[in-house]
């Protein structure tokens, strides 16, 4: 157990590093880690860690290797260049119990830029709160690991347990980067990851499959646009189709643990979309993009034969020989998971939230992927997804609560000196 002045004195250096870690948070943002651009970032963070005495080990992710692995997203994209950054801090002597921090470096696209108060890639704060693209998810709790260390060094204490400091790409698409962090054979005795959670603890997240649907039809000249079969026409009733699943699924609720009181757990995104070749002529195709969400304890393979089912009746009801409907996977075939209850690890992150928040810990459910599933389903290892308020994450001016963030470094600090175990520094 932490001591009094031991808490105080963590606690007080996490106010005075603060304005450093927002500049240091501003800095990460300036870097538009979009998917395949994540590598200037990475540099920053790997620096952040070697001048902390961190050892460095990055690596380039390996499609062969991680597709072999039974929760692998589908890859779409190259992989060359794109690299994790894991630094380990390992203590003379192990006398508390090891900790993987883990986070993500990637931030989704931003839409129009025009329609942002700002640059979405430079930082601002306003009326207490830090605006920028990934600040919320998740780069302001990515760094807040960061600062919650160096508030244990501050006061005079190292770790007394191996800690794995984890950033990684891939978590908005796949979620291989974790995966490849795993396989590479990354473990600890439990796991903190730092996403957007409201101040809160996730107790269950859904899983994810990702997938284009290709809608073909037939081209004629628009003059005689009765011969043909519009495609755009067609994905509109595919769409439709697909909603009488997400509805099924949504009536299921009851059956699914701590999702029964959400009011629709399950959405199916049709997240982009594109079609035809020419204003004049009927569009001989269409394809759009699904993001589908599914119940912990359902298989992706259970529920991909799902979709497909439907798919398969919505080109049944097709009125034209020509017209087919095809589905290819793209991303994310994750599955779903629940953090349960009463671990020893949730227990301590609990205490400390109610020393800095002067409140209980609550939890809930989010319908949200988050690569935490991957280490309860394939390592089986006790896992806290909690982070700070934040809003528009990914919508236009994406922002995070300063005052929230000060508090999460806080309790994050006290965890991780508790967890870990501390000794005086020599």
């Amino acid at each position: 157990m932490l001591s009094q002045p031991q808490i105080d004195s963590i606690v007080k250096a996490v106010d005075e590093n603060f304005d450093k870690q927002l500049s240091f948070t501003g800095d990460l943002i300036r870097h538009p880690s979009l998917r395949t651009q994540e590598e200037s970032a990475q540099d920053l963070m790997e620096d952040a860690l070697s001048t902390r005495g961190f050892a460095i080990d990055r690596w380039e992710l390996d499609p062969e290797t991680i597709s072999q692995h039974p929760g692998a997203g589908f890859i779409n994209v190259p992989y060359q260049g794109m690299t994790n950054v894991v630094g380990t801090y390992q203590p003379a002597e192990t006398t508390g119990r090891s900790l993987i921090l883990n986070g993500h470096i990637d931030v989704v696209p931003v839409g129009p830029q025009e329609q942002w108060s700002r640059s979405p890639w430079e930082p601002h704060m306003e009326d207490g709160w830090l605006y920028g693209r990934g600040c919320g998810d998740m780069k302001a709790g990515l760094v807040a690991g960061l600062y919650a260390i160096d508030a244990i060094r501050d006061a005079g204490l190292e770790l007394a347990a191996p800690l794995y400091f984890q950033s990684v790409v891939e978590e908005e698409s796949t979620g291989n980067g974790t995966l490849s962090a795993i396989q590479r054979g990354y473990t600890a005795e439990a796991v903190l990851i730092p996403e957007p959670e409201e101040d809160m603890l996730v107790r269950a997240n859904v899983g994810v499959i990702w997938a284009k649907i290709r809608v073909g039809g037939k081209p004629t000249h628009v003059r005689q646009m009765t011969t043909g079969f519009n495609a755009i026409d067609a994905a509109i009733d595919v769409v439709k189709q697909l909603r009488v699943l997400e509805a099924e699924w949504n009536a299921e609720r009851g059956n699914h643990r701590y999702f029964e009181h959400l009011d629709h757990p399950i959405n199916f995104n049709i997240g982009q979309i594109t079609g035809g070749d020419w204003p004049s002529s009927v569009p001989a195709w269409c394809e759009f993009d699904l993001r589908a969400a599914l119940y912990p304890g359902v298989t992706a393979d259970e529920a991909w034969e799902q979709i497909q089912h439907h798919l398969k009746i919505a080109e049944a009801a097709l009125s034209s020989e020509d017209a087919y409907v095809k589905a290819e996977r793209t991303g994310f075939y994750a599955e779903g998971a629940v953090y349960e209850e009463g671990t020893d690890a949730e227990r301590v992150l609990g205490e400390h939230h109610q020393t800095v928040f002067g409140s209980s810990l609550e939890s809930f459910t989010t319908p949200g992927y988050i690569d935490s599933r991957l280490f309860v389903l394939y390592s089986g290892l006790p896992t806290l997804v909690y982070g700070p308020r934040t809003e528009e994450i990914h919508g236009y001016d994406e922002r995070v609560s300063i005052e929230s963030l000060r508090k999460v470094t806080k309790t994050m600090a006290l965890f991780i000196a508790e967890w870990c175990g501390t000794t005086d520094v020599k």
